[in-house]
């Protein structure tokens, strides 16, 4: 008799954005003659830079051609990206990362899921709360918690981001063996000064624990005391992974393209308690589950590092922050607590009740879409997160029926 994995079974019912989707579907079947503007999901609207579509174009192109046809590629990636990602995202802001520590996916999603592999099923887990649903649900499915109990797992170490700390998380009061973070954060937007994160990288080398640490919402950082990097504080290559994607930064969320670092002088350890370098792990995992990003998606994603790729790429997150700016300044004159907007594209904002309550209300009454706080954990009750991924024209238009609705 073939069994499932029941840890499946743990798992929540339904996906977050999964559920906002049939409410939209819902009111929409109800109201057809309703325009629906979406600040939810975090989903780009704007086209690929003209740079990368111009590689983009090269590259299939070279594909026609029996001189220039490639199959297969390395599955770590294209040297000429792997290179162009050392130097221009890491060596530039004088964090030590070489190309070869440099691992090119499909998204910053699938490598966040799946890296949980190469660790033992009994490792203890520090998720922040509210947090990005895929940290948590990739190590409910893996084994790695207990049942799902008023509102959280047995077994997981919330890592609580409130007001109270500036949706910055202390650090755990118990031992932990693996660490996510993510700045600037999803949902809240918030960010993190160089002098907190080397509290955590301390803190990691002390515990020889691992953190895992997300920053695929980089680009956005305008303040230049802020770290782009976790490789740009002391010891981080000892205790840390980066994932980065082209998805926000590059409008890539259609096209797939994203990386993983694992510096060679990151370790875990074995049964025995020998250190174990955690980058031919990986390098095997990658090569064994996955074949590779296609050539001319690299090609496009190289593109992204050229003098017109930056400037063009600045110029798409500088009109999304311009965005998130119209967003806050509005529920702020509402008389909301907000924060993120300034680097980040979301907007986090206390609710003054239930989440889905106030989803319900800016649905109903607004016809905006935003995602409620409740989804991504116990601590995001009682607030909304909006996106600036949309026009301006629609952003200013749905902040006007906001204002309405709430005013």
């Amino acid at each position: 008799m073939l069994r499932i994995n029941e840890h499946y079974l743990k798992l929540q019912a339904s996906y977050l954005f999964s559920d906002i989707a049939k409410r939209v579907t819902a009111f929409q079947a109800a109201h057809p003659e309703r325009e629906v503007i979406k600040l939810g999901i975090g989903d780009v609207t704007q086209p690929l830079p003209p740079a990368c579509i111009a590689a983009f174009h090269q590259a299939v192109d070279e594909m026609a051609t029996a001189g220039g046809f490639r199959g297969y590629g390395p599955e770590q990636g294209y040297d000429f990206l792997r290179q162009a990602i050392a130097e221009h995202d890491f060596q530039a802001r004088g964090a030590d990362i070489q190309a070869d520590e440099v691992f090119v996916s499909d998204g910053a999603k699938c490598d966040t899921g799946n890296i949980q592999e190469l660790f033992a099923t009994d490792a203890k887990i520090a998720i922040p709360d509210p947090v990005y649903p895929v940290y948590l649900d990739t190590n409910v499915m893996a084994g790695r918690t207990g049942a799902f109990r008023d509102g959280r797992y047995e077994g997981i170490v919330y890592l609580e981001s409130t007001r109270a700390n500036n949706y910055v998380p202390d650090l755990p009061r118990e031992p932990v063996d693996l660490i996510y973070l993510c700045f600037p954060n999803n949902p809240t937007g918030s960010t993190i000064t160089k002098e907190q994160l080397q509290v955590w990288v301390d803190f990691a080398r002390d515990a020889k624990a691992l953190i895992l640490f997300d920053a695929a919402y980089e680009a956005f950082i305008r303040n230049p005391e802020l770290p782009h990097s976790i490789y740009e504080i002391k010891g981080a290559r000892e205790v840390a992974i980066e994932f980065r994607s082209y998805s926000k930064s590059a409008g890539f969320t259609g096209t797939r393209c994203a990386y993983t670092v694992v510096p060679k002088e990151c370790t875990a350890y074995d049964a025995a308690g020998s250190r174990q370098a955690i980058h031919p792990l990986w390098n095997r995992r990658h090569c064994t589950k996955f074949n590779g990003v296609s050539y001319p998606v690299q090609r496009a994603a190289e593109a992204v590092h050229s003098p017109e790729g930056k400037a063009q790429c600045t110029a798409l997150i500088d009109g999304y922050l311009a965005n998130a700016k119209i967003i806050r300044q509005a529920m702020a004159e509402l008389g909301y607590h907000t924060i993120g907007g300034d680097n980040a594209p979301y907007v986090w904002i206390e609710a003054k009740g239930d989440s889905w309550a106030f989803f319900d209300l800016l649905l109903n009454k607004a016809g905006v879409v935003c995602t409620p706080g409740a989804g991504f954990g116990r601590c995001g009750q009682g607030y909304i997160r909006l996106s600036a991924f949309n026009s301006e024209a629609n952003v200013v238009k749905a902040m006007g029926r906001i204002r309405e609705a709430l005013g």
